[in-house]
């Protein structure tokens, strides 16, 4: 196998443990360490029916994103506490501490106007598509959700809920592939007979 795509937390600990090289990662190198991720979806019948909880529901993704940004670590240890995930809070935080949780507004109509333009590029909208009007339908803009709200909007910051800024992610991910614990990432070993 020549190259592979992969997805956090999978890439650090590969990367730890010397099997692969980073060539692109999109957390971190251009173009794509700019782009926005990641948007609402909402039905547009419940939209049409439900502006309201639409907007609070909005909001809510939101704040909770910049709750993770704030506090990476602690957004870490809550999601496998909380069994959302099969993971251990080392091998998680490495995984957020590569992401960023960054929210707006703007991010997220640019976003939907350059994917859609991309779309086009690749064949996957028709040639005659135009692009301004789908994205104009694509994203709405809801009451009380804008990037002035989010600059105002304040998060506590919890403490001990910060990735250090010297920590070196490969020595933590060689640190959970020691760990014995269970995780969505850790080689399952195979008997004999089941090979």
């Amino acid at each position: 196998m020549d190259a592979v795509a992969d997805s956090e937390p999978i890439g650090s600990l590969l990367l730890a443990d010397g099997k692969v090289r980073n060539v692109a990662d999109q957390a971190t190198d251009m173009p794509y360490k700019d782009e926005y991720c990641c948007a609402v979806i909402v039905n547009g019948k419940y939209l049409a029916a439900n502006p309201t909880a639409a907007a609070a529901a909005t909001r809510a993704l939101l704040k909770g994103a910049k709750w993770v940004e704030a506090n990476p670590a602690a957004a870490a240890r809550l999601s496998v506490e909380k069994k959302y995930l099969a993971s251990n809070p080392e091998l998680n935080t490495v995984a957020i501490s590569h992401l960023r949780y960054v929210p707006s507004v703007s991010g997220a109509d640019q976003a939907v106007q350059s994917a859609a333009a991309e779309m086009k590029i690749a064949g996957m909208l028709s040639p005659s598509t135009n692009v301004p009007d789908l994205a104009k339908r694509a994203f709405v803009h809801l009451e009380g959700v804008s990037d002035q709200w989010l600059e105002t909007l304040q998060v506590e910051k919890v403490a001990g809920g910060q990735v250090p800024p010297d920590q070196d992610i490969r020595l933590y991910a060689e640190l959970i592939l020691s760990d014995t614990q269970e995780s969505c990432c850790k080689a399952k070993p195979v008997l004999a007979s089941q090979k």
